[in-house]
């Protein structure tokens, strides 16, 4: 398992993936997404966003539309690929990223911590704002150093023997579970009369 940039000719796949998961597709490019694969198979099992957004002062760095596909969650993917996006975001000369999303306590695992609306910048008030209304009504805004970023050593772990989890089997439904007697049952329309 490894996490990589995004491929131009992955935009399908990446679209198709964040409307499932009902994730933000606000000013989609493939180039800013990182997605993780898995090295036998090369069956793909996450991704995550930078979002840079623009302002007179200085640039800020927003993480976004981190998903994991369902049969490789719980296995540290969506950690290796937080972790992916804050080293690309230390690369480009970022001290700083931010999160706003629902799921604080996932991500305070790693170092983040909470900010209070009033103490995001501007841009990322108006985000919070709009991610709220549209998207994540439970949104708050979070933040880490990329310095102070730190991957717990369990998730670690999980990364490095990450294998795709076969769905539950649905279990098998009969006319008891709905209590019909089949024994007096007559056609699926019959009104008795």
């Amino acid at each position: 398992m490894y996490v990589r940039d995004a491929k131009n000719r992955e935009e399908v796949w990446l679209l198709d993936h964040i409307e499932a998961m009902g994730l933000d597709e606000t000013a989609f490019r493939s180039r800013d997404y990182v997605v993780a694969v898995d090295e036998a198979s090369s069956e793909k099992a996450g991704f995550g966003r930078i979002r840079i957004h623009k302002t007179e002062e200085s640039d800020r760095c927003e993480l976004t539309s981190i998903g994991v596909l369902e049969p490789w969650r719980r296995q540290g993917v969506g950690g290796h690929v937080v972790e992916r996006l804050v080293e690309k975001a230390g690369d480009q000369g970022f001290e700083t990223v931010y999160a706003l999303t629902s799921a604080a306590d996932y991500l305070s695992q790693f170092g983040f911590r909470g900010v209070t609306t009033d103490d995001l910048p501007e841009k990322l008030r108006e985000r919070l704002d709009a991610k709220r209304e549209n998207i994540d009504p439970e949104a708050v805004g979070m933040t880490v150093g990329v310095d102070a970023f730190s991957m717990p050593d369990r998730l670690r772990e999980r990364f490095k023997h990450a294998r795709a989890q076969e769905p539950e089997p649905e279990p098998d439904e009969s006319a008891e579970d709905f209590g019909i007697d089949t024994e007096s049952a007559t056609y699926k329309y019959d009104t008795g009369s």
